[in-house]
């Protein structure tokens, strides 16, 4: 079953040695949730929390990402939920590259074994993993189809990191509208009853976007 396999994956993760950070955090956090979620959040590592924890957005900013799921009649429970390192940075650091690149297989792994609907970036770091010519201003809020050489075509949703709005109040709502738009894109796609869902998600990201006054931002 899937689960099991999720399951093995990430008691694999537990073992993992393959960079520094493991030397220096307490603990490896996989990620956390149901293998069937239609959604799945990545973040970009982490924090003190999670890391005494051994549990994905469990501080701060994971009590705003459940507040945030509420809004739209989810719970944690629903979907499920990574970073990009499965090992804190000290300090909270940024990941380094080489950090990064070594957990990369990790998430690929998990990725292709949920194989969720849609692929929820939290932050620039996640967002740059898999869409590195975008900018987060730019583009959060909207729905972005992309053929990824190694994981295949998914629809990816940017968002600011929840942390963001700690630190900006102002972040706050624009995050909640942000969040408010999942069921949309959702159901956008699947309105189109395994059709073309290029389609009915360009038309809603125009609707959702037009005061934006950009084009699609769809690739191919």
């Amino acid at each position: 079953m899937k689960s099991e396999e999720l399951a093995k994956l990430n008691e694999e993760m537990l073992k993992c040695q393959k960079c520094v950070l493991r030397s220096t955090c307490s603990q490896v956090v996989p990620g956390e949730g149901p293998a069937d979620a239609e959604i799945l959040f990545i973040g970009e590592g982490p924090g003190q929390k999670e890391d005494e924890q051994g549990r994905p957005f469990v501080g701060a900013a994971g009590k705003f990402l459940e507040e945030m799921l509420g809004h739209i009649g989810m719970t944690r429970e629903d979907v499920y939920i990574a970073n990009v390192v499965k090992c804190r940075p000290p300090g909270n650091r940024d990941p380094l590259p080489e950090e990064a690149e070594a957990c990369w297989p990790w998430l690929l792994s998990q990725i292709n074994l949920i194989h969720p609907k849609i692929i929820i970036t939290l932050g620039r770091h996640s967002l740059e993993r898999f869409l590195p010519a975008q900018k987060i201003s730019l583009v959060h809020g909207k729905a972005l189809r992309r053929n990824h050489p190694e994981i295949g075509t998914y629809v990816f949703y940017a968002l600011y990191h929840p942390a963001a709005a700690l630190y900006n109040g102002s972040m706050r709502e624009v995050l909640i509208k942000d969040f408010r738009r999942i069921p949309k894109v959702l159901a956008a796609m699947n309105n189109s009853n395994g059709g073309d869902d290029k389609k009915v998600i360009q038309e809603e990201n125009q609707e959702i976007s037009s005061d934006k006054k950009q084009d699609s931002l769809f690739k191919i």
